[in-house]
């Protein structure tokens, strides 16, 4: 039987998704929450790994059990009843058929990313924002993430790590909007490059504070090359919001 489950963390204090030998992952302690439960030894597989301090709001993952197990509901709360003490819920389950793969079935992955602009230092939210005090020019910002739309190599904002076989990437929709003191990045593609998002806010945020211009911005897309591109984000901003299948 195959399971879907739709799955929110907070990562600040777990070293991925991905399962490590010497530190904390969300995968980890989802397959120990799922054996605890069915003594069934399972791979979970998601629809996007998330790094170190990236959090998700609806991650979606699959895995599957030989013998008979709970109703999926019953089952989600069996689960999450083992991660109670962990900063990790499962939001739903259901049963599946063995087409379905939450990473290969993915049509569309949204991320979110968080910016408090403000004097003042986080208190509640220190460990989901990027904290930037210097005043933003959202319109600046914006008309630089028009820039970003369709098809592109995005070798400019790939991190040195990344695996994948092309730089080539096709971002759907970004959106940035301003709600008090938070700035909110909302981007959404079939697939994304390591540390993709995070890189394009860091450049997206120079051209906001204004410490290179749109033109600038350009430029670095074009160049294809992450050494004239500005800063990674910091991962606790970022959150993996949802999946479209």
């Amino acid at each position: 039987m195959r399971y879907k489950i739709v799955v929110e963390y907070d990562g600040t204090n777990f070293a991925g998704w991905q399962i490590q030998t010497d530190a904390a992952s969300i995968q980890g302690e989802i397959e120990q929450a799922i054996f605890k439960v069915t003594k069934e030894k399972c791979f979970v597989y998601c629809a996007g790994r998330t790094d170190a301090g990236v959090h998700a709001r609806g991650q979606v993952a699959h895995f599957d059990l030989e013998q008979g197990s709970l109703p999926p509901d019953q089952l989600r709360k069996a689960i999450n009843f083992h991660l109670n003490e962990k900063p990790i819920s499962i939001l739903s389950c259901l049963e599946v058929n063995e087409e379905f793969h939450a990473r290969f079935s993915a049509k569309q992955r949204h991320y979110r990313y968080l910016i408090l602009n403000r004097a003042s230092t986080p208190a509640l939210d220190k460990d989901r924002v990027w904290y930037i005090r210097y005043p933003i020019n959202l319109a600046l910002m914006i008309e630089a993430s028009k820039l970003l739309l369709g098809n592109h190599d995005f070798s400019s904002f790939r991190s040195s790590q990344c695996q994948a076989k092309s730089p080539i990437k096709t971002i759907d929709t970004i959106e940035i909007s301003r709600f008090d003191d938070i700035i909110q990045i909302d981007i959404s593609a079939l697939s994304f490059l390591h540390h993709m998002v995070r890189n394009i806010v860091g450049s997206l945020a120079a051209v906001g504070t204004e410490k290179i211009s749109t033109a600038d911005f350009k430029a670095i897309l074009d160049a294809k090359d992450r050494k004239k591109a500005g800063v990674t984000a910091p991962a606790c901003g970022l959150f993996f919001m949802n999946v479209d299948y």
